[in-house]
């Protein structure tokens, strides 16, 4: 049976830009600091459009930067200061700054400034969804109810704000469950738990972490999931105009139990035609039900034996460079759609014969923490023809435990011209990757 999407869920006609080809003007609010931080940034430019980049702590950026090279974010032709974690405050500052700069579109790539983002637009009068709808997409107990109303499949949950409640929404889940925050990224304090001590364990361990990476006070609020088994997928879409264009689906690896760190993607994912199709459609229907009518969303699903089930929907392009894989295989550009679509353009979503069948990238992870001494086995990768992509920390770089997607020690981006087998290859090199600690 032919692998890959249907053609109901295969992208619509093409969408050309509806504003015409005028360079916009794009505030850039904050931006994640990994690979986005230097895709999102070029896009703009790529798209023929400028950028003002405007953030609380320009370090949080530079200390990341390559030390050879200006940030991408530099590029921007202003760099402005402001306390992007005061709303009422931010948005009187940009509201001063539109009057003076004239924005066409705002945007970011960072879940914890995207409410913000939406607020913005709306303040402006400038393309985006409504704040209501983002907001219930970056709190996971807000997308689980609102998609439980709507019949979107998922798992059976329980929002708790207290040990008591805990302990009682546990025993009606039942073990093993899954244990979340509902306002963080990355993995990060995601686990899986099988009895009352783990419970306590990952209960307490969030009540530590009151404030996230970005100085912002969290909400205290835990989410208990039942488990969801099978393999794991992501659908990429774009939404204009009241419709929803699926772009693909991702395949998903995890490792790291009881942790669900994500160790590597392929694009596009290994499924019959017929799955994919049904893959699609749920999270189409989830975006559609959170009302995420304009941009960019990464859905992540469970393959359960019941069928597709949805794990969370994140209004914006996905990370770990799954958008470099769609493009490597599509030619759809999913951080420029981002950029074009905040500028109020309509993208075109026409998939390109780009030679590449397939495009995998695989993580190496650190088996505990440390200081790192070398990472050997890197000597053929600059010359492995498929290798098209790939870096590993340097020596003395310290690492934590491997409990989220922050703590990758490198990756290797491979592409397939015949055929589907990026994955198993970027899967062999990376485990032909060894790390060495400082004793």
């Amino acid at each position: 049976m032919k692998k890959g999407l249907p053609p109901d869920c295969r992208p619509g006609p093409s969408i050309r830009t509806a504003g015409g080809d005028g360079t916009a003007h794009l505030l850039l609010i904050e931006s994640w600091v990994g690979a986005m931080s230097t895709l999102l940034p070029r896009a703009i430019l790529d798209a023929g459009h400028r950028f003002t980049f405007l953030t609380r702590d320009l370090h949080h950026y530079l200390r990341a930067a390559p030390s050879a090279r200006s940030h991408p974010l530099l590029a921007a032709d202003n760099v402005l200061t402001a306390e992007t974690n005061d709303l009422p405050a931010l948005l009187s500052q940009v509201e001063r700054l539109h009057d003076a700069l004239g924005f066409d579109g705002v945007l970011s790539s960072c879940d914890y400034y995207l409410p913000a983002v939406a607020e913005v637009a709306a303040r402006l009068g400038l393309p985006g969804p409504s704040p209501e709808a983002v907001r219930r997409a970056c709190r996971k107990d807000l997308t689980r109810a609102t998609l439980q109303d709507a019949g979107v499949p998922g798992p059976r949950f329980a929002p708790v704000s207290s040990w008591e409640e805990a302990v009682r929404a546990a025993a009606d889940l039942g073990y093993p469950l899954v244990v979340k925050p509902v306002d963080l990224c990355a993995g990060m304090y995601v686990r899986k738990v099988h009895d009352p001590a783990e419970l306590r364990t990952a209960f307490l361990a969030l009540g530590e972490f009151p404030v996230n990476a970005r100085g912002q006070l969290r909400t205290p609020v835990v989410l208990l999931e039942e488990l969801l088994t099978g393999p794991e997928v992501s659908v990429e879409t774009v939404s204009a105009d009241g419709d929803v264009h699926v772009v693909g689906v991702t395949g998903k690896s995890l490792a790291g139990e009881p942790w669900f760190v994500e160790s590597g993607h392929v694009f596009p994912a290994a499924l019959e035609a017929g799955l994919a199709g049904q893959v699609a459609r749920t999270a189409v229907a989830a975006v559609q039900a959170l009302g995420l009518d304009r941009g960019v969303a990464h859905t992540e699903l469970r393959l359960t034996p019941d069928g597709p089930a949805l794990i969370e929907v994140n209004p914006r392009p996905a990370g770990n460079r799954i958008t470099e894989l769609v493009r490597r295989v599509t030619g759809v550009d999913l951080p420029m759609v981002h950029a074009r679509l905040a500028a109020g353009q309509r993208p075109d979503l026409t998939p390109a014969d780009t030679g590449v069948r397939s495009a995998a990238i695989a993580f190496l992870l650190p088996e505990h923490a440390g200081r790192i001494a070398a990472v050997h086995g890197t000597d053929g990768l600059a010359a492995a023809p498929d290798v098209v992509d790939w870096s590993v920390k340097p020596a003395g770089h310290r690492t934590g435990e491997p409990t989220s997607n922050n703590h990758y020690l490198g990756h290797v981006m491979v592409t397939d011209t015949s055929g589907g087998g990026a994955g198993a290859r970027a899967q062999e090199l990376v485990a032909g990757l060894k790390v060495e600690y400082e004793r």
